[in-house]
């Protein structure tokens, strides 16, 4: 009988750890920073459909660094985990620390019993009604919680790109400041070397502290370029593209007007182009003597001043084979 190889649980778990590191190692660094306004979240990710940082809940953000289909199973398990609490119980029962809990008990217990641990590296962020209150927990491979404050940089030059935020960041930074040191971080490579990323090569996402129930949107197209751009800041401020604006169901109905719906669904500046303004001649309708609305001898005449409804056919409000449910 062959007896069984040993390993030490000690160098087994070594063994673990170095392999996850070094698979997260091999992704793109994420930064995560606290600004004047909210949370933001900047990374290399030149794909349009695979997002390395994701909306969670009402004010609670996802970003990850790592295999894709391994952290891409964890938010999808965090999605779900928010919307059964807050169905079960309230809204405001789904926090970020209670997300983090949960997200660090699969790591650890995937760490110790599986023979391949998730080589995912992720941040959670809940940002509150003031910069106290805001919340970023920092979660490792083997389940291990950090909470941070101020700025997380994960990835493979964590600690390289940590150092270079941590010189240049500051409280109540705009979000055009927080964008562009997190990008000029990310850019900056081995030594004295350093690169520009356009905006196209960037995924950027915000929990913006003032908007309505959902804090979370993306920055894309102009709206993240003029932020890069120094002095462009206030500009994107005052005009954003329609994906950039909050949800339909962010926006507060107005008061309910009889006969014309809700106060944001009528716009008071519409006007009816095809009626004639009052007091103006219509070219198409010449003025008519009484003498001439006679009609002449032997021309026919209509017998109702309305316009004939031409036949429509049969009836076809009924159910049709193409409308069953």
């Amino acid at each position: 009988m062959n007896m069984p190889f040993y390993v030490s649980p000690e160098q087994l778990m070594k063994d673990r750890a170095d392999f996850a590191r070094k698979g997260i190692a091999r992704g793109r660094s994420v930064v995560v920073l606290a600004y004047d306004g909210g949370i933001a979240f900047a990374t290399e990710n030149p794909s349009r459909a695979l997002h390395k940082i994701s909306e969670i809940y009402d004010r609670i953000a996802f970003a990850a660094v790592g295999k894709y289909n391994e952290f891409e199973n964890l938010r999808v398990a965090g999605v779900r985990y928010a919307d059964m609490r807050g169905y079960s119980y309230d809204r405001s029962d789904v926090t970020a620390r209670g997300l983090a809990n949960a997200y660090a008990q699969t790591l650890g217990t995937v760490f110790i019993t599986e023979s391949k641990p998730l080589e995912v590296e992720i941040v959670v962020a809940e940002v509150g009604a003031e910069p106290v209150d805001d919340q970023i927990y920092r979660l490792t491979y083997d389940g291990t919680v950090a909470d941070e404050h101020s700025f997380v940089v994960m990835g493979g030059q964590a600690e390289q790109l940590g150092r270079r935020v941590k010189d240049g960041w500051r409280e109540n930074m705009s979000l055009g400041e927080a964008l562009r040191l997190a990008v000029a971080a990310l850019g900056s490579g081995e030594g004295s070397s350093s690169r520009t990323i356009e905006a196209a090569q960037l995924e950027v996402a915000v929990l913006e502290r003032d908007r309505p129930r959902r804090a979370f949107r993306r920055l894309t197209r102009q709206v993240l370029a003029d932020l890069l751009t120094e002095g462009g800041e206030a500009a994107s401020g005052a005009a954003a593209p329609a994906d950039d604006l909050p949800p339909a169901d962010d926006v507060p109905a107005g008061p309910a007007t009889p006969g014309m719906g809700t106060a944001d669904t009528v716009t008071p500046d519409t006007v009816d182009d095809s009626a004639p303004d009052a007091g103006s001649e219509s070219p198409e309708s010449p003025d008519v003597s009484p003498a001439d609305e006679s009609p002449a001898e032997g021309s026919p005449t209509d017998e109702s001043p309305t316009e004939e409804k031409p036949d429509e056919g049969p009836d076809t409000s009924g159910t049709t084979p193409g409308s069953e449910r």
